[in-house]
């Protein structure tokens, strides 16, 4: 159980894999304000929280009270949620590249994965 509410706020950016900056823009607050509240200086308003909770599919009682789960979603449904809306905002041959080298990596990946099975 994390007892502190602040500490609370950076576990779940820390379990979304994001920066301050990355969190900030998600929430649409500024990242000095934000930085604040993880350090325990800044109040959290109910605006604040219904945000990260909307944004990010946080567990309101996990945030509010550090119990149960952090996500009320699947963390790699949140991710995907994220990766498709900075997806969308590119143009048709930044999209091309990025699935190319998604394409490329997953091959890295599996080649990787069957090279280590080989071996034992």
């Amino acid at each position: 159980m994390i007892a502190k509410l602040h500490d609370r706020f950076i576990a779940i950016r820390e379990a979304l894999g994001i920066t301050q900056r990355e969190f900030c823009k998600g929430i649409h607050v500024s990242q000095s304000y934000y930085a604040q509240i993880e350090n325990g200086t800044r109040p959290v308003n109910d605006r604040i929280i219904a945000l990260i909770c909307s944004q990010y599919g946080v567990n309101k009682k996990f945030l509010m009270e550090g119990e149960g789960e952090i996500f009320t979603e699947n963390l790699a449904d949140i991710q995907l949620h994220q990766l498709l809306e900075v997806f969308n905002e590119l143009e048709a041959p930044f999209k091309e590249y990025i699935i190319l080298q998604i394409k490329q990596l997953a091959e890295a990946v599996k080649k990787s994965k069957e090279k280590a099975a080989r071996k034992k």
